[in-house]
C-alpha cells in the first residue's frame, strides 16, 4: 500500500513536468526539441540534392541528423554542418553529386540556440544571400563561402553581434556586391573575416576605418575585392588584436601604411599585388612576431634591398619580396635570419654577386648556414660574379632559382652534393664549362635548368646515374653543347622526363632516348634516318619536336605507336617518301607540321582520325593529288598551310562547313582550279586568307556573296576579322567589288596577277588598318581616288601595270610612294611621275607656264622627299600605336597568335600543372 502511494506521487510529479514543457512547446522528442524538428523538416523541404544527407533527416531525434548537432542538455540544435568536401574544380563530378540547390527557407529562424551555420560550397544559382540571415543573432560561426550567391550582401549582417567568424569567399563566376561597411561596425565580437571576389569597388578607402571598430579581429582576409585609391591612414589603432592581414590583388596605387607597424601582434603580412609604391619603412623588420611577410607583385615600389634586410627580422621564416623594382645589392645580413625557410626577391633590379658569408655566425642557436631555408630565388635579377660555394652547405634546400641573370664562371661541383635539392634553375646565365658529373648524385632532382649558358662538353651515363626522379630537363640554348655520348641518356633510370636539348650544336644520329614525355631536339645537327622504332621505345610521348636537323630518310610507319602524341614537328629536315597511314592512331594530335621536307605523293586518307588536329603544316614539300575528303573531320582546324606543293583539284565544296575555326588559310603556289564553294564564306573566324599563284578562275563577286534562302550573305560580314588576303597570280575577273571595303579590319590585300577591271571605289578609305595594297597587273581604270591619302597605315602601294589615268592624288599618305608604284599605267601623272610630267598639261585642262611647272617641279621635289621620311615613319609605326591604343583590334588578332604559341609552349613546359 505504502509502495503504491509513493508510485502514484511520482505519476503526478511527471505529469506535472510534462504539462510545464507542453505549455511551453518544448516537447523533447527524444532529445530534440519539437520546433527545432519542425523547422530543420521545413528547412530541408526547400532543398535539391545531396540525397545521401538528406535521408539521414528523418526519425523523431533530429539531434542524430548528418549534419546537425545539439546542445547536451537542453537538446536545442545549436550547429548545421552542411558544407560540401569537394571542389568544383578538382572533383566537379563528385561535388555536383551532393551539392545542394534550390531555395533557403527562413524556417532557420525558429531555431533560437543556432550558433554555427556552414552551407559552403553548395550551389545555390545566383540567387541573393538571404535577408533572414541577419535574425540568426546567436551565431558565432557563418560560412558561406563559394555558395553560388549573387547580388548584394544584405547590411542586416551586422546586427548578428556574436558572429566571430564570417567567411564570404566566392569564385569570379559569379557578382557578389558589398555597397558599404558601415554594417561590419556592428560586428564587435568578430575575429576571423573572410572576403574573396566580392566586390568592394563602391565602398572607397572607408573599409579600413570601418574594421578598426573591431577591436576582436585577429584575422583578416580581402582578396580580390576590387578595393582601389589611398589606404586611410590611422590615427588611433584599435584592431591591435591583428596577427594575420592578408590583403592582396587590389589596384591602391598607394604608399605602404605606416599603421601596420603599430600591429605588435601581426605574424602574417600579405599584401601582394595591390600596385603599393614607395619605400618599405625600415621599422617593418622590427615587428617582433612577424613571420610571414609578403609584398611581392607591387610593380611600383622602390628602395634599397639591402636597407630592408639589415633589421633584425628575428622570427622570419616567409619573405617574398618579388617582382617590385628594389635595387642594391643582396645584403651579408641574410645569414643571420635563422628561422628563414623561404626567400625570394626574383623579378627586381638587384646587382652585384651573391654575398659571401663569414664561417662564424654569433648568436645562432642552430648549427649551420640558414638551417631551415627550403627556397631561395632571384631569378630574373642583374646579379653577377660566381656561384659561391656555400650554397652547397644548405642541407634542406630543396628549391634553387637563379635563372635569368649574368652569373659567370663554372657550375661548383659541390652542387652535386645537395641532399635535398629538387628544383635547380641556373638557366640563361653566363655559364660556361661542362655540367659537372657529380649531378648524377643529386637523387631527389625533379627539375634541372641550365639553358641558354655556354656549357660545353658531353653529357655521360654518370650525369643521371641516381636522377631516378628526374622529371624536367633543360638544357636548350647552349651553342657549345656538342654531343650525348652513348649511353649518356639511354641508361633508362630516369623514366618520364621532360627533356629540352634544343638550339645546341648536337650532331650524328638521333638518340633512341626511352621512357620519356616530352623531347624536344630541334634546332641542333643530328643526321641520319629517324630510328624505325621511335614509336615502340617512346609510346607515351605527348611532345616530340626535332625540327631543323639534317635528318634524311623515310617517316617510319612507327610513329603510330605514340597514341599520346600532342606535338609532332619534323619540319626542315631533308625526309623524302610519303607521309604514312598510321599518323592516324595518334589521335591526340593538335600540332603537326612536316613543313620543308621532300614528301611527296598524296594526303593519307586516315587524317580522318585526326579530329583533334588544330595546325597543320604541310607547306614546302611535294605533296600531289587533291585535298582528301578526310579532312572533313578535323573541325578543330584553326591553322590549315599547305602552300608550295603539286597539289590540285577544286576546292571541296564541304570546307565552309567544315572549317568554322579556321583561322589562317594557305594554299599558295598550287594548281587547283575553278570556283570557291558557295559556302566559302561561311569561315567566319579567317584572318589570313592566302590563294595565290593558283590556277582559279571565276568572278571575283562570287567570293564576296552567296545566297541563302532568298538573302545575300555578305562576304564582308562572315569574313569580318580577316586581315590578310592574297588572291595574287591567278585569273580572277570581274570589277573591283566595293563590298571589299567593308572588311575593316584588312591590313595586306594582294590582289595582283589577275584580271579585275573596273575602277578602285571611293569607298576604299573605310579600310583603315591597310598596310598593304597590291592591285598590279591587272585591268583597273580610271582615276586613283583621291581618299586613298587618308590611308594613313599604307607603307606598301602597287598598282602598276593597269590603265589607271588622270592625276595622282599628291597629298596625305599617297605622298610616299614613288614613281614605281604607278609605271605601266600610260594615262596616268602626277608627281610621282615627273618626267611625264613636265612639258604636258593635265586633263582637266589646268594649263601652266613652263617657267611655273619648273618651280612648282622645285617645290615638289622638297616636299615629296621630305613627305616620303614622314609617311613611312606615319605608315610603319603606325599599327605598333594602333595595337597599343586600339585593344579590340589587339585582342581579336594577336591572341589568337599567343594561343597557338601559348599551345607550344604549355606541351613543352608544363612547369605548374602537367606533374
Amino acid at each position: 500500500m505504502e509502495k503504491i502511494s509513493i508510485l502514484s506521487f511520482l505519476l503526478v510529479i511527471l505529469c506535472l513536468i510534462t504539462r510545464d514543457l507542453a505549455c511551453k512547446g518544448e516537447t523533447n522528442l527524444g532529445n530534440c526539441l519539437r520546433f527545432d524538428r519542425e523547422a530543420l523538416l521545413d528547412f530541408k523541404n526547400g532543398l535539391n540534392g545531396s540525397i545521401d544527407l538528406i535521408s539521414s533527416w528523418k526519425g523523431g531525434n533530429c539531434c542524430h541528423w548528418k549534419g546537425i548537432s545539439c546542445e547536451n542538455n537542453t537538446g536545442a540544435v545549436i550547429s548545421i554542418d552542411l558544407h560540401n568536401p569537394y571542389s568544383r574544380e578538382k572533383a566537379y563530378e563528385k561535388w555536383s553529386s551532393i551539392s545542394f540547390r534550390g531555395e533557403l527557407r527562413p524556417s532557420l529562424t525558429k531555431l533560437k540556440f543556432l550558433r554555427y551555420l556552414d552551407l559552403s560550397g553548395n550551389s545555390f544559382e545566383g540567387i541573393p544571400i538571404p535577408k533572414f540571415f541577419g535574425s540568426l543573432k546567436n551565431l558565432h560561426y557563418l560560412n558561406l563561402s563559394n555558395c553560388g550567391f549573387n547580388g548584394t550582401i544584405p547590411p542586416n549582417l551586422g546586427n548578428l553581434s556574436n558572429l566571430q567568424y564570417l567567411d564570404l569567399t566566392f569564385d569570379e563566376s559569379y557578382d557578389l556586391f558589398g555597397n558599404g561597411v558601415e554594417w561590419m561596425t556592428s560586428l564587435v565580437s568578430l575575429k576571423h573575416l573572410r572576403m574573396k571576389h566580392v566586390n568592394l569597388a563602391k565602398v572607397g578607402s572607408h573599409w579600413v576605418e570601418a574594421l578598426n571598430k573591431l577591436p576582436l579581429l585577429t584575422e583578416l582576409h580581402l582578396i580580390n575585392c576590387h578595393l582601389y585609391g589611398r589606404i586611410s591612414t590611422l590615427s588611433a589603432i584599435n584592431f591591435t588584436s591583428l596577427s594575420v592581414i592578408c590583403i592582396t590583388g587590389h589596384s591602391f596605387h598607394s604608399k605602404f601604411p605606416i599603421w601596420l607597424l603599430n600591429l605588435s601582434s601581426l605574424v602574417s603580412l600579405n599584401l601582394r599585388n595591390n600596385h603599393l609604391y614607395g619605400q618599405i619603412p625600415p621599422g617593418l623588420g622590427e615587428l617582433p612576431n612577424l613571420q610571414y611577410l609578403d609584398l611581392s607583385g607591387n610593380n611600383h615600389r622602390t628602395g634599397s634591398f639591402s636597407q630592408l634586410l639589415r633589421r633584425s627580422w628575428k622570427k622570419i621564416e616567409v619573405l617574398n619580396l618579388a617582382s617590385n623594382k628594389f635595387l642594391g645589392i643582396i645584403p651579408r645580413s641574410i645569414q643571420s635570419f635563422f628561422n628563414l625557410r623561404y626567400l625570394d626577391a626574383g623579378d627586381n633590379s638587384l646587382t652585384g654577386s651573391l654575398p659571401e658569408f663569414s664561417k662564424e655566425i654569433k648568436n645562432c642557436t642552430s648549427e649551420g648556414l640558414l638551417p631551415d631555408l627550403d627556397y631561395l630565388g632571384f631569378s630574373n635579377n642583374q646579379l653577377v660574379g660566381r656561384l659561391p660555394e656555400w650554397l652547397s652547405q644548405l642541407e634542406v634546400l630543396t628549391h634553387l632559382d637563379l635563372f635569368n641573370n649574368m652569373l659567370q664562371g663554372c657550375i661548383p661541383a659541390s652542387f652535386g652534393t645537395f641532399g635535398n635539392m629538387k628544383y635547380m634553375e641556373l638557366g640563361w646565365n653566363e655559364l660556361n664549362g661542362s655540367l659537372p658529373a657529380s649531378f648524377g648524385q643529386l637523387s631527389e632532382l625533379v627539375f634541372l635548368d641550365v639553358s641558354g649558358n655556354h656549357l660545353n662538353g658531353i653529357l655521360s651515363e654518370e650525369h643521371f646515374s641516381k636522377l631516378s626522379k628526374l622529371k624536367k630537363l633543360w638544357i636548350d640554348g647552349n651553342s657549345d653543347l656538342a654531343q650525348v655520348s652513348k649511353g649518356g641518356l639511354l641508361s633508362g633510370k630516369v623514366i618520364g622526363i621532360i627533356i629540352d636539348l634544343s638550339s645546341n650544336l648536337l650532331e650524328g644520329p638521333i638518340p633512341l632516348l626511352s621512357g620519356f614525355f616530352s623531347l624536344d631536339l630541334s634546332n641542333n645537327k643530328f643526321s641520319g634516318p629517324i630510328p624505325p622504332n621511335i614509336g615502340e621505345t617512346l609510346p607515351h610521348l605527348f611532345f616530340l619536336d626535332i625540327s631543323v636537323n639534317q635528318l634524311t630518310g623515310t617517316i617510319p610507319s612507327s610513329i603510330g605507336y605514340m597514341q599520346s602524341l600532342e606535338l609532332l614537328d619534323l619540319s626542315v629536315n631533308g625526309l623524302t617518301g610519303i607521309i604514312p597511314s598510321t599518323i592516324s592512331n595518334c589521335s591526340h594530335l593538335r600540332f603537326l607540321s612536316f613543313e620543308m621536307n621532300n614528301l611527296s605523293r598524296e594526303i593519307p586518307k586516315s587524317f580522318s582520325q585526326l579530329g583533334r588536329l588544330q595546325a597543320l603544316h604541310l607547306n614546302k614539300n611535294k605533296l600531289s593529288g587533291d585535298l582528301p575528303q578526310s579532312f572533313q573531320n578535323l573541325s578543330m582546324m584553326e591553322i590549315l598551310d599547305i602552300s608550295y606543293n603539286k597539289l590540285s583539284g577544286n576546292i571541296p565544296t564541304w570546307i565552309g562547313a567544315t572549317f568554322r575555326s579556321l583561322r589562317i588559310f594557305k594554299l599558295r603556289c598550287n594548281s587547283f582550279y575553278g570556283g570557291l564553294p558557295l559556302n566559302f564564306s561561311n569561315l567566319s573566324s579567317l584572318h589570313i586568307l592566302d590563294l595565290a599563284e593558283n590556277n582559279f578562275s571565276l568572278s571575283y563577286n562570287d567570293i564576296l556573296e552567296v545566297n541563302a534562302k532568298g538573302k545575300v550573305l555578305e562576304y564582308s560580314k562572315a569574313l569580318s576579322l580577316v586581315v590578310s588576303m592574297d588572291l595574287s597570280s591567278n585569273n580572277f575577273i570581274g570589277e573591283f567589288p566595293e563590298e571589299l571595303t567593308k572588311l575593316y579590319g584588312l591590313m595586306i590585300l594582294n590582289l595582283s596577277i589577275n584580271h579585275i577591271n573596273g575602277s578602285i571605289p571611293q569607298s576604299i578609305s573605310m579600310l583603315h588598318e591597310l598596310s598593304s595594297l597590291d592591285l598590279s597587273s591587272n585591268n583597273l581604270y580610271g582615276i586613283i581616288p583621291s581618299s586613298m591619302s587618308s590611308l594613313t597605315f599604307l607603307s606598301y602601294l602597287n598598282l602598276s601595270n593597269n590603265n589607271f589615268s588622270g592625276e595622282i592624288p599628291f597629298i596625305g599618305q599617297m605622298t610616299t610612294f614613288n614613281g614605281s608604284a604607278f609605271i605601266g599605267n600610260p594615262y596616268l601623272c602626277g608627281p610621282s611621275l615627273v618626267a611625264r610630267f613636265k612639258g604636258q598639261n593635265l586633263d582637266q585642262g589646268k594649263g601652266r607656264s613652263n617657267v611655273d611647272d619648273e618651280k612648282d617641279d622645285g617645290f615638289i621635289d622638297q616636299c615629296f622627299y621630305f613627305s616620303i621620311g614622314l609617311g613611312f615613319a606615319v605608315g610603319l609605326l603606325g599599327p605598333y600605336f594602333l595595337l597599343i591604343v586600339k585593344e579590340s583590334w589587339c585582342d581579336t588578332y594577336f591572341n589568337f597568335v599567343d594561343k597557338i604559341i601559348d599551345k607550344l609552349l604549355c606541351l613543352r613546359r608544363r612547369k605548374e600543372n602537367y606533374w
